[in-house]
């Protein structure tokens, strides 16, 4: 075992040999202590940089702390966390919300990228499958986020290039970019936003979800 794994153990041992003695150590000892463990057990490996799962945004602390408690955010929390992440959304530079939705189904499948094992030439996918059904020819996936079948259908488009329809598209886009914009704590990777997937490919998503032609729709 590590030096610093051995470390991080001992201090562990320290800490619970004084709530033996002294009462339970307080929430900021167990903070500090959890850093340090993190910090020992974390490294830099190919692409991936320890930075990335140590030094975490407000957003992740707060819905992080609320996990740990048990129970989500007060509601003046939440909506102040939404408001930020609502400003770092970046609406597609040409206008256009949709791409080809036939981009869109390759994306969705793709689950590489930002691992240890990639290099940074690897295009990302969006893995979206892992969380979601989205059509009904690919029968294996995750069920952590709501199906995604007939989305614009149960979301009453027809033709997102109608005006009425613009809201829709709007959040549908908000909502690949940064989806803690609309859900202060949503599981949803924050896709545009952290770098994960470029406008193109949010705007392939996005048609991959709204267009009628998609099998998403049939």
């Amino acid at each position: 075992m590590k030096k610093t794994h051995l470390w991080a153990l001992g201090g562990l041992a320290a800490v619970l040999a004084l709530a033996g003695c002294a009462g339970a150590p307080s929430s900021v000892d167990l903070d500090a202590l959890a850093q340090k463990i993190a910090k020992a057990s974390f490294r830099d490996e190919g692409i991936v940089k320890a930075d990335a799962v140590l030094n975490t945004d407000e957003t992740n602390r707060l819905c992080s702390a609320a996990d740990v408690a048990g129970k989500p955010l007060d509601e003046a929390t939440a909506k102040r966390v939404e408001a930020e992440n609502q400003k770092t959304i970046k609406w597609p530079s040409d206008g256009k919300f949709l791409g080809d939705w036939k981009e869109g189904e390759k994306i969705a499948q793709n689950g590489r990228g930002l691992t240890f094992t990639d290099t940074a030439s690897v295009v990302n996918g969006g893995n979206c499958y892992n969380c979601h059904q989205i059509t009904k020819e690919e029968i294996s996936f995750g069920t952590i986020g709501p199906s995604l079948y007939n989305y614009a259908k149960n979301r009453g488009v027809t033709n997102p290039d109608d005006p009425a329809s613009k809201a829709m598209v709007e959040y549908t886009w908000g909502k690949i970019w940064n989806a803690k914009a609309y859900n202060a704590c949503s599981n949803m990777p924050r896709a545009g936003h952290k770098g994960i997937l470029n406008e193109t490919q949010v705007r392939h998503l996005v048609a991959l979800l709204l267009d009628p032609n998609s099998p998403v729709n049939k």
